[in-house]
């Protein structure tokens, strides 16, 4: 009887666990602090606090172990909405998140899970 082998790692561990998330954390945030598009929705944020919660909340997101304590996506974004936070923002934000996981030389196929992750959250952080 011959067995099917197939890839039961999570996307997280496909990334390759904590220390690439962490990196791309790191390299994305920088790249969105930069672009005057969106980083005025940062001013008054703790940035350090914001990357480490991101780290766990993409750990989560991928499939990780949840430790993410933070608000949900709809709550965590609503001042930002009241801000004027709308789909050309996210749509920037988006192109940091591929052009992070690009630079880190992800696979095309783990890019577009975690891309479709992103993009299966836009209704929230928009509170649509």
């Amino acid at each position: 009887m011959s067995e099917e082998v197939t890839n039961t790692a999570s996307l997280f561990e496909q990334l390759g666990g904590a220390p690439a998330v962490a990196a791309a954390v790191e390299i994305f945030y920088r790249k969105v602090l930069e672009d005057y598009r969106i980083n005025r929705f940062f001013d008054k944020v703790d940035t350090e606090k914001l990357i480490a919660k991101q780290k766990t909340f993409f750990t989560m997101a991928f499939g990780g172990p949840n430790y993410y304590t933070g608000l949900d996506l709809r709550k965590a974004h609503e001042n930002l909405v009241r801000m004027g936070l709308n789909d050309d923002h996210f749509d920037a934000v988006m192109e940091h998140l591929e052009a992070t996981l690009t630079e880190l030389s992800v696979p095309e196929a783990l890019l577009a899970q975690v891309m479709d992750i992103a993009e299966g959250a836009r209704n929230d952080v928009l509170g649509k």
